[in-house]
């Protein structure tokens, strides 16, 4: 009885660069000796390799073909392999290819970020090379959507709940790789050009220095403009007298709270200089004189907030830009990447210096005066600032001595007024992490006074007291509030 011909090992698909050299491996069992037949399939024709007529099949990767092996025994009987894919990426960058490659996955192309309409199609695509070619597994908000194994996800009629954060995995017997994650949001915002994810701003406003000439303004421009921003729906920090190390927490609380999608606000009033381009903000405890390493880089920050994926970083620096100390040396600062993300708004130009106004008790900056007018208008930010940068060349009181200068590579009409639409969970309420709570306090007496909290800035609290009806055995009650010893802010 002849035995039958079974195939031991089939081949496998594989998907690489052009050029790739590999070999396609097929093995077989029968009572006779066996012949090997290769043949290959582009497009509709399917063709004999000739030569190709053992186990092992050499190939030099050059375009997507299809493949099979025949075999044959002694008897005239034949049996297929599976067809198998050989997938040939045309365009791949070199350096992209580990030097020493075993096939395990490799990334080539990542999903992008989607706004949807609801009941319009959502496609999402990635692609991976491997030996033997990735299989893919997509995900939702870190959840596996089963029906979704293929490079392309395809949602025929998006719905709201399609939203969230999608990612796909490509795996084959060498390991596996993620693309990455990218936000999908479907429907709520489709009337609308941009939106942010969430809207964070940090304000600083130094007054009283050390061993520096005190400031009046800062902390009546941080009030206001704290209150404008919250009209935008922005979260808001806003910080009063800040030493070295305040100021590098906060701005490093700051930065944890910045993601994919938000727009980011830093404020600084208060000292600072200009060197060769780069901007220092000068913190209360700097001395006199003071180096760069005693204040801190505006551009460093910048720098950060890109890193955190931003859709837009907006840097307002209501503070001097007057060269000083040119012979220190400069911190040192990475170029900052080309996102077209970024809008510096300076209260004056190079080598000049910012003025305050004193308006009766008050005063203000000739930079807050203008911005608090325009802030709140719905056209680009750039534009927004470009208002302001006009009226202040009309104000007769600096004419000659301060204008406002602009510098940006912001690529999209992205303005503060855009709505917010929040992607996955909901984003953190940073100015509610610590909310102030009424009290009442018993003393041994029987006496009860009731305490309020009223917070002006972020650190700076104000504390009312009222005293509740005493008890009838109590003739003669005083209350008495003391100013508390001095305590620096607990960021």
């Amino acid at each position: 009885m002849q035995k039958a011909i079974v195939i031991t090992e089939q081949p496998v698909s594989v998907s690489v660069p052009v050029g790739y050299s590999f070999t396609l491996r097929c093995r077989a069992e029968a009572c006779t000796s066996l012949q090997y037949q290769w043949f290959c399939q582009h497009q509709s024709a399917c063709c004999q390799i000739p030569g190709a007529t053992e186990q092992d099949l050499l190939i030099t990767a050059q375009q997507t073909q299809l493949y099979t092996c025949r075999i044959n025994d002694l008897y005239k009987n034949a049996i297929f392999s599976n067809w198998v894919k050989v997938e040939v990426h045309q365009c791949v960058a070199r350096d992209l290819l580990p030097q020493l490659w075993r096939g395990e996955p490799v990334i080539i192309l990542n999903p992008i970020e989607q706004k949807v309409e609801v009941g319009k199609p959502l496609q999402l695509q990635c692609a991976a090379m491997g030996v033997p070619a990735p299989s893919f597994q997509w995900y939702r908000n870190g959840n596996v959507l089963e029906h979704q194994k293929k490079k392309k996800l395809w949602i025929s009629h998006a719905k709201v709940s399609d939203s969230g954060t999608y990612l796909c995995c490509a795996s084959n017997s060498h390991g596996e790789h993620w693309t990455n994650a990218v936000d999908i949001h479907v429907g709520t915002c489709r009337s609308e050009k941009f939106f942010a994810t969430d809207k964070i701003a940090l304000l600083v406003g130094n007054n009283h220095y050390q061993h520096h000439p005190n400031l009046m303004a800062p902390v009546t421009d941080v009030f206001e403009l704290s209150l404008l921003l919250k009209q935008l729906g922005f979260q808001v920090v806003s910080l009063l007298d800040l030493n070295k190390a305040e100021m590098m927490t906060a701005v490093s609380r700051f930065l944890q709270l910045l993601g994919k999608g938000v727009y980011a606000i830093f404020y600084y009033a208060g000292h600072g200089y200009e060197h060769s381009g780069r901007n220092y903000m000068v913190p209360i405890d700097a001395p006199q004189p003071y180096a760069p390493e005693n204040c801190i880089s505006v551009q460093r920050i910048l720098q950060k907030m890109q890193q955190r994926q931003t859709a837009l970083n907006l840097i307002l620096l209501d503070t001097c830009r007057k060269w000083y100390n040119p012979e220190c040396a400069l911190s040192q600062v990475q170029p900052l990447e080309p996102w077209g993300n970024t809008v510096y708004g300076y209260a004056t130009s190079e080598d000049a210096e910012a003025y305050e106004l004193q308006d009766g008790e008050f005063s203000s900056g000739i930079f807050m005066k203008y911005l608090k007018k325009h802030i709140l208008q719905e056209k680009k930010v750039t534009h927004m600032l470009e208002d302001v940068l006009e009226d202040i060349g009309r104000d007769p009181l600096v004419t000659g001595k301060q204008v406002m200068e602009i510098k940006h590579t912001l690529k999209e009409a992205r303005a503060l007024t855009d709505p917010i639409c929040p992607l996955g969970a909901a984003a953190l309420r940073w100015e509610h992490n610590h909310e102030l709570l009424d009290e009442i306090v018993m003393f041994p007496c029987g006496a009860q006074v009731e305490l309020r909290f009223h917070q002006v800035f972020s650190n700076v609290i104000y504390v009312c007291a009222k005293l509740q009806a005493p008890p009838s055995h109590i003739a003669d009650v005083r209350l008495l509030l003391c100013r508390p010893t001095a305590h620096r802010w607990g960021v």
